[in-house]
This record gives structure tokens, C-alpha cells and sequence, in this order.
């Protein structure tokens, strides 16, 4: 009688697609991790924006300065309150972090709007110069609004 040792093929084949159902399932797991993840990034860096523009408007003699409205990279977002430091490295931030490449920026002296995509939904994050920051269904404004839509 002969000891038989290892594994027949079958075996093997079994445990080889166990591994990779529990492989895709880890990883699909994680690809939605990683896109909240972005979408909490977004939120972050646009809430820093709301801190700093009214820490702006206090300096600047009440005033949030002067940005035409912008719709496209964060980098076009460079008047009033968006020449700021800690605005722009903000809305750096939240650009990278979506990785679409697209905010909206507008600033008017007495308000201010700043919106980024989010990368799970087909929505985006706004703030605005009357406190709201809420997300908003649908794809960024592409003409000129003032406060975050209702």
C-alpha cells in the first residue's frame, strides 16, 4: 500500500478560486473606501475654505474681495479672498482630491461661493458666504451663482 501525499488538482483548483472571489470582494471593498474617502477630503478642504474666507473678510475690512466666476481649475481662482494662502492651498486640496480637476470659485465683496466635485456621486460640495455647506445633486454650475442652491 503507497502513502499518497499532497494535494489532488481539484483541491487546489478549489482553493485558488476561493482566494481569488475573497481577493475581488477585499478589493472592490476598498475602491469604495478609497472614493468616500475622497468625498471626505472634498468636505475637509472646502470647510477650511469657509474658516479662512471669514478670517479673511475680518482682515480686509469686511470684505471678501473680488473673483469673476470661475468654473475649472482651482489654479483660475486667484482674486479677493481666493489670493489668500491657506484658501488657495484649500482649494488645491479639494481639486487633487476629487481628481476631476474642477471647482467654482466667485467672490463679491459681500459674498462668496466655492464648490468642488464629489468623485462617488454625481453631485458637488458647496460652501457659501451665508454658511451653508451641503452637497448638491448634479454636475458643478457652469454660469455664475451666488450661494449654494437650496
Amino acid at each position: 500500500m503507497k502513502n499518497h501525499r499532497g494535494f489532488t488538482l481539484i483541491e487546489l483548483l478549489v482553493v485558488i478560486a476561493i482566494i481569488g472571489i475573497l481577493s475581488a470582494v477585499v478589493l472592490a471593498s476598498l475602491n469604495t473606501a478609497r472614493d468616500k474617502g475622497s468625498d471626505a477630503a472634498v468636505q475637509s478642504n472646502l470647510g477650511t475654505v469657509r474658516t479662512q474666507a471669514e478670517i479673511y473678510y475680518g482682515d480686509h475690512s469686511n470684505s471678501y474681495g473680488t473673483q469673476a466666476w470661475s468654473s475649472g481649475a482651482s489654479t483660475a481662482c486667484t482674486g479677493g479672498m481666493f489670493s489668500d494662502p491657506n484658501i488657495t492651498s484649500a482649494l488645491l486640496g479639494a481639486d487633487g482630491a476629487n481628481g476631476i480637476g474642477n471647482v467654482d470659485c466667485l467672490a463679491t465683496g459681500s459674498a462668496y461661493l466655492a464648490a468642488a466635485a464629489l468623485s462617488t456621486t454625481t453631485a458637488y460640495w458647496c460652501v457659501d458666504s451665508t454658511g451653508k455647506s451641503k452637497q448638491v445633486s448634479g454636475a458643478l454650475p457652469t454660469t455664475q451663482i451666488n450661494t449654494c442652491p437650496s
